[in-house]
């Protein structure tokens, strides 16, 4: 377990967090659980990036703290040129990329009434923009390189309608993945792999803060009851779930696995109808 990615350069984006972490080693949110994941898995080096800049420094002394090489870098995924010179600085410092994560993201709770066009066109340039740009520039750096391995973070959200609006959302994750497919059958001959992660259900301080507006007659701990509820084992899952399941897609473990939607969602997609 501890080798998985051993040696290897992994950029991942999205290491901002709207509240604290909690869960081993009180990391700074989902993403910083997800980063400490690569560096436990001996990553040689975890250059993050993220859009918003809130508890990085706890995220990267606990990286820090656990023998990692970590270095923080800021810039808006939704930006060509910031990406650009993100990925420059990622090569500049470590040599190289072999693995890309993707996880920035944002979500709006309502349908196509009820949000504005701004709104839309920004959750798209983020969710949606974010990725094909860092896709777009690092894809020539791994295949300069061999190969590489690239992991998408969407959501059953994006295949499936979850028992409330969110229109601009669902429709972003949807676009994750055939934007991930596409790439991977495109670059599959060059050694490179593209895969998504699709989490289903999620305890995190994202999703506590971020669809409070969709039970908002009930606040947070009836939300979450009420989503624990909905999920086969009576529990939602955590970051850490979503962690081991990307870090064994962007591992060697996975060399022939490409261009699939795993699901960590505790069996919840099973029960919906086709």
């Amino acid at each position: 377990m501890s080798d998985r990615v051993k040696g290897k350069v992994a950029l991942v984006t999205g290491s901002g967090s709207v509240g604290p972490g909690g869960g081993a080693g009180g990391g700074g949110g989902a993403m910083g659980r997800r980063r400490r994941r690569f560096m436990h898995a001996r990553a040689r080096r975890c250059f993050w990036s993220i859009t918003t800049w809130r508890r990085r420094e706890e995220t990267k002394a606990v990286i820090d703290g656990e023998g990692g090489d970590c270095t923080a870098y800021r810039a808006d995924v939704s930006d060509g040129g910031a990406v650009e010179a993100m990925v420059a600085a990622c090569v500049e410092r470590y040599g190289g990329i072999d693995i890309l994560h993707n996880n920035v993201g944002i979500i709006e709770v309502g349908g196509p009434v009820e949000i504005s066009e701004e709104s839309w066109d920004r959750l798209m340039a983020v969710n949606v923009k974010g990725m094909f740009l860092t896709c777009k520039h690092a894809l020539p750096q791994m295949e300069a390189q061999g190969g590489g391995a690239i992991v998408n973070i969407s959501s059953i959200a994006g295949i499936r309608y979850t028992g409330y609006p969110s229109v601009s959302y669902n429709a972003s994750k949807g676009a994750v993945i055939q934007l991930t497919q596409n790439i991977a059958l495109q670059y599959a001959a060059k050694g490179i792999r593209a895969n998504c992660v699709l989490p289903g259900l999620m305890n995190t301080p994202f999703i506590t803060q971020g669809l409070q507006e969709a039970y908002s007659d009930e606040g947070v701990e009836e939300m979450i009851r009420q989503r624990d509820a909905l999920c086969p084992s009576g529990k939602m899952g955590d970051a850490w779930d979503v962690a081991y399941a990307a870090l064994f897609l962007a591992s060697d473990e996975a060399k022939y696995i490409n261009g699939v939607n795993l699901l960590v969602d505790g069996g919840l997609t099973c029960g919906f109808a086709p």
